[in-house]
């Protein structure tokens, strides 16, 4: 019989109080190849549960800034254009980097692009920006006027560029096989000096050269709010939309995007497995169009129930494995997760119908048989013996819920196994020197 292991949380998750039905993960963002967005003043809410002045890109004629500002969705080789009006008491711009050939129009001229002035000017308070989206992938845009200043405000935001005949039913990040994803997240990282804002918002110009971050970001929120929901159920955190709680299951291709929004760089470390980078700033690392290499952690027996991904499954030749990806200022970087329980000496699935001792195969290569598939029917202490955590789901299965004492567990209805990813930075998994908060979510394997 094998080890059986007992799930403890060391967080209290809020949202999984009321978990969905897993579907199809998708990045939420404004689709289509015209947009218009505001510069305004807000004020975003923190873990702590204070607010902090920021400014932000709005969708026009909503009324609320958001930061980061709102994720554009095109497609490769559409005509972008995108349209900015200030209604901030300083000039403002967006800048597109890995974007050519962007021809900017109205406002006045700036040290790197036209700007767009503050309302009231008779200089133009709207600038339109143009440009082609030729090549697939990760990117972002930012203020390009005092960016040492505008950016820290918040005035960011990523663009997804999807392949030319992108296929929902099939999406690939990068037109090709060895791109190709099951479910995508965002993890847009940033970190914040809560005095710089607070000054400003008492009057006193910032000074860059004093920086020194105490608040730490993906998406726009701190966790512990990291892991509530997206808009539009989270109501409190309307000028944050966009959660960073990540939930798929086992042997899924999970494509994280990553975006270095800040001002520092951070070494963002995923638990339960390393990633495969597949690509850089927009651009596939691979030797030469389309070249690919096996993956190595799925050489699985043909025909059997562990078969978990398609023969053949592939990443691009020059990706790089590892279990932290280092994540610079200015940088995206998007990366291909699995998490299938393999060499834990735990079978994730139990004796459950479908995945039993006798169905599953012989044991792959790489395995102990005296391990392999082995009959886990057990019989748990009684409950006097066990301490229950809040994501204890009563059972070691995954998908199993058991028997819990009145008012013991409830926050994992799905029988997930959770764990955290999170900045590898310690200090960074603070809010203002208060553990935990910060640069930190969680994956669920559901």
């Amino acid at each position: 019989m094998k080890r059986q292991v007992k799930i403890k949380a060391l967080l209290i998750i809020p949202a999984l109080l009321a978990l969905s039905p897993l579907a199809v993960a998708e990045i939420l963002g404004l689709e289509g190849s015209s947009f218009s967005l505001t510069a305004k003043a807000g004020h975003i809410a923190l873990g702590d549960g204070n607010s902090l002045l920021a400014w932000g890109y709005a969708p026009t004629g909503t009324g609320q800034m958001q930061y980061p500002g709102p994720t554009l969705i095109v497609n490769q080789n559409d005509v972008v254009q995108i349209t900015l009006t200030n209604e901030l008491a300083e000039p403002v711009s967006i800048v597109f980097p890995g974007q050519a050939g962007v021809i900017a129009s109205g406002g006045t001229p700036g040290v790197m692009t036209n700007e767009a002035q503050p309302a009231g000017s008779p200089s133009g308070t709207t600038v339109t920006y143009t440009f082609s989206a030729s090549e697939p992938g990760t990117y972002l845009y930012q203020s390009g006027t005092k960016p040492e200043i505008q950016i820290e405000m918040g005035l960011v935001g990523a663009i997804i560029v999807r392949p030319a005949g992108f296929d929902p039913a099939a999406p690939t990040a990068y037109g090709t096989a060895a791109t190709a994803y099951d479910r995508e997240f965002l993890f847009f990282l940033t970190d914040m000096d809560r005095r710089a804002h607070e000054g400003l918002d008492g009057g006193i110009p910032i000074d860059p050269a004093g920086y020194s971050a105490t608040l730490w970001f993906i998406n726009g929120r701190n966790g512990p709010d990291t892991m509530y929901p997206s808009a539009p159920s989270a109501a409190w955190l309307i000028a944050q939309p966009y959660g960073a709680l990540v939930r798929a299951h086992p042997s899924e291709r999970v494509l994280m995007r990553l975006v270095g929004g800040g001002r520092d760089l951070h070494p963002f470390h995923h638990h339960g497995n390393n990633t495969w980078q597949i690509a850089q700033d927009g651009r596939v690392l691979e030797s030469a169009a389309g070249a690919s290499a096996g993956y190595p952690d799925f050489v699985e027996t043909p025909g059997t129930v562990e078969d978990w991904l398609p023969n053949g499954a592939t990443v691009p030749d020059q990706a790089v494995s590892n279990y932290t990806i280092t994540i610079v200022p200015g940088n995206t970087y998007d990366a291909i997760y699995t998490w299938t329980g393999r060499d834990l000496n735990w079978d994730i699935y139990g004796d459950r119908p479908g995945h039993t001792a006798a169905d599953c195969g012989p044991p792959i290569a790489t395995e102990d048989p005296n391990s392999h598939c082995l009959d886990l029917t057990v019989t748990l202490p009684e409950q006097q013996a066990l301490t229950f955590g809040g994501l204890w789901s009563g059972s070691p299965f995954l998908g199993t819920v058991g028997v819990l004492p009145p008012l013991n567990g409830g926050l994992n209805p799905n029988g997930g196994f959770s764990f955290m990813w999170h900045s590898h930075t310690e200090r960074e998994l603070t809010n203002d020197d208060i553990f935990p908060g910060g640069m930190m979510t969680m994956f669920i394997v559901e």
